[in-house]
């Protein structure tokens, strides 16, 4: 396969097909990420697609899942996009899920009709990385977009028929933040209803902006307690009706939630974690 650079997937796509169609990010000015900062974004030619396409043919065409990388694939232009899925069901025809991120901009510009055309076509989820339901956190990290502008492009998705997945960041809002930050995002989540939210435990990357205003004072992540407080009143006051999910290696307290029925043991865990009656990931073992 033709991988450039680094190649980031969600955990759900562990064992799926990695197809690169794109280096890098369309928006790549999220303040917190250090992923993309030394590429330029692009997409890559179609006989290289189409070459990854015939080896994942040839040495994994049992797997049932692909994912398509990198950091915003929505981005390609819908007729590239619909051909790169018609090759991917004619030649991997047991994939039955088709994957890629998203952002509110390439979600919002595409129509109704061609979100579910992609449908159609076989892509079955898209990945959503709201980070955050305050619209001053929003514009602080550099997302480029307001909560509202997110609760639409959430909305264009489900009502394709495409399965919707949205990460969160604990800790984004730093200190002062972390309360009003869960009760936005619980908000937004709430409107947008995904079939799986996600929440990850902020990492400062060096050589981000974040790191820097870390290291200049001028934010502040919170402590585990904190963050383990804003995790519960997320989850406290999220109305949906999917999963909730905290288990990434980002975290200190790991969390599934199916919404609403385990809300209340997912809130008596978080409190015998508060109290010192579970033990906390040591920081050792966390990850991105």
């Amino acid at each position: 396969m033709h991988y450039e650079g680094i190649i980031i997937r969600p955990p759900s796509e562990a064992r799926s097909i990695l197809l690169q169609v794109t280096v890098g990010c369309s928006h790549n000015r999220c303040s917190f990420c250090g992923t993309y900062k030394s590429r330029q974004f692009k997409i890559k030619p179609d006989e290289i697609i189409s070459a990854d396409i015939a080896e994942a043919a040839a040495t994994q065409a049992d797997t049932r899942r692909l994912f398509i990388c990198d950091g915003d694939a929505l981005i390609i232009p819908q007729m590239r996009l619909l051909k790169i899925l018609d090759e991917i069901r004619n030649r991997l025809p047991r994939v039955t899920r088709v994957g890629m991120y998203a952002n509110a901009k390439s979600l919002l510009l595409k129509s109704p009709e061609e979100l579910s055309a992609l449908r159609t076509r076989g892509l079955s989820v898209v990945y959503l990385g709201l980070e955050s339901g305050d619209d001053a956190v929003l514009s602080d990290v550099g997302k480029g977009v307001n909560s509202a502008r997110m609760i639409e492009a959430a909305r264009k998705a489900k009502q394709a028929g495409i399965k919707l997945s949205v990460t969160v960041l604990l800790g984004i809002a730093g200190k002062k933040g972390s309360q009003e930050h869960a009760r936005q995002t619980a908000r937004v989540l709430s409107a947008m209803d995904p079939d799986y939210a996600s929440a990850l435990t902020l990492m400062l990357i060096p050589g981000t902006p974040l790191y820097e205003a870390q290291a200049f004072g001028e934010f502040q992540l919170p402590e585990p307690a904190e963050l383990l407080a804003e995790l519960r009143t997320m989850i406290a006051e999220t109305r949906m009706s999917g999963l909730f999910l905290a288990n990434h290696a980002s975290n200190y307290l790991p969390i599934q939630v199916r919404m609403p029925r385990d809300r209340q043991s997912a809130l008596e865990r978080i409190d015998a974690a508060l109290c010192g009656q579970i033990a906390l990931k040591p920081e050792q073992l966390r990850g991105l």
